[in-house]
């Protein structure tokens, strides 16, 4: 085993805990002084714990960080204990909420302190007990009626109020996370959204700020995330994935789920094809299905997850009205065709995400199935140090998106 430096000297981890696998990704700002974020190490392992993105079996999650986490130390040489970790599973939910509070000083200038006082006020919602806030976007601000403030300190003003969105998450869900991650012996830096750090590994500035929606479409979910002005608008877990479509196959061609995996991988798409029959090989046999067939089931479970979407963008009165449009990633994102018909159903401009500038083994991880990991390191690389970020919340986050974003443009000019 060779000499490894200690994951707190200059590096940064991102951790993905998906349905189907843990990926984790190592980096550090690339050393020949451009600045940009350059990954150093990467690792991926199956995981048979987890069930929708949530926690189901701890040891079975603890043994698949562990393979991931061995493989990026092993690749980047860096002893890993720490990382930024993703929340996945239906049980995430945002809300929106909004504080209000008066300005007391002699002076009527807007403090830190009277910022962090309204964010504060915008938290006091009733929840069931069993649930906790993970991440808190605020929108804007308003200042005596003045709206769309971005940062009100410095102004001056008595009333001072606050839009903000709230994402919650049911606490023995994150329990469950925390038991696998001490059982791997992994300090969660961060805990954030799978959506947003998929956002920053595949948007730039102008779409932020133009308006785009994001969907993460992982095997047991898709993580939906729309930003706009800069800042998160909404967030939303949606209960499909790539694994639905391969139970849809399954079902549909009267073969077990090892074969219907192999015709989606494969064959699946959703473009005309001429190709009249999907052959794939089960043990020493070639099975045969119609590709009409398999067309036909994926298109209807494909349509299903653009109906959840555009419900969603509807809650917002944003269908059909972000002009940053649709941003693809996750590992269905491959499939043949998705982005065509997105841009059909969802009617907006849609494509397949690439990642953001970033160096070093690059390439390596240039897959959808790798962006919110990816992510996860640049949130990571870009949050505050969890001893100053810890708030009333209890847990490590980054409050808001519009922070980030400041921070990683010394790393995009």
């Amino acid at each position: 085993m060779p000499n490894m430096q200690n994951s707190a000297q200059n590096t940064f981890i991102g951790l993905d805990i998906g349905t189907t696998a843990v990926r984790c990704v190592v980096g550090m700002v690339d050393a020949n002084g451009s600045g940009k974020p350059s990954i150093i190490g990467h690792g991926a392992s199956v995981n048979i714990g987890t069930r929708k993105g949530a926690v189901v079996h701890v040891e079975d999650v603890a043994e698949a960080i562990i393979n991931a986490v061995t493989e990026a130390e092993r690749i980047s040489g860096v002893q890993i204990n720490r990382a930024t970790v993703n929340v996945n599973g239906t049980h995430v939910e945002g809300m929106d909420s909004k504080g209000v509070i008066a300005i007391s000083s002699a002076t009527r200038e807007i403090t830190p302190d009277d910022r962090m006082r309204v964010e504060e006020a915008a938290t006091v919602i009733k929840m069931p007990a069993n649930r906790e806030i993970i991440q808190f976007f605020a929108k804007n601000y308003s200042l005596d009626g003045q709206r769309n403030i971005k940062d009100p300190v410095g102004m001056n003003g008595v009333r001072l109020e606050v839009d903000a969105h709230i994402v919650t998450a049911a606490s023995p869900n994150l329990r469950n996370l925390d038991m696998a991650l001490e059982k791997a012996q992994i300090v969660p830096t961060h805990h954030t959204l799978s959506s947003l750090a998929s956002a920053e590994a595949v948007l730039n500035r102008q779409q932020k700020e133009a308006g785009t929606v994001v969907l993460d479409i992982g095997s047991g979910t898709t993580n939906l995330i729309v930003v706009e002005d800069g800042e998160v608008q909404h967030v939303a877990v949606l209960p499909i994935g790539g694994m639905h479509i391969t139970n849809d196959l399954a079902i549909g061609l009267k073969t077990d789920l090892e074969v219907a995996e192999q015709v989606k991988v494969n064959h699946a798409t959703l473009l005309q094809t001429t190709k009249a029959v999907a052959s794939v090989k089960s043990g020493e046999t070639m099975e045969h299905f119609k590709m009409d067939d398999v067309v036909m089931i994926t298109e209807a479970r494909v349509e299903e997850l653009f109906e959840y979407v555009n419900k969603e963008l509807l809650k917002i009165r944003r269908a059909r009205k972000l002009p940053g449009g649709v941003v693809l990633a996750g590992g269905t994102a491959k499939l043949p065709g998705l982005a065509e018909f997105a841009k059909e159903q969802l009617q907006l401009p849609a494509r397949v995400g690439v990642l953001q500038t970033v160096t070093g083994l690059a390439d390596t991880v240039d897959d959808p199935s790798f962006y919110t990991v990816v992510g996860l390191m640049l949130l990571d690389m870009l949050l505050l140090p969890v001893e100053q970020s810890e708030g009333q919340y209890g847990r490590p986050n980054g409050k808001a998106f519009g922070f980030v974003e400041g921070l990683l443009e010394r790393f995009r000019k």
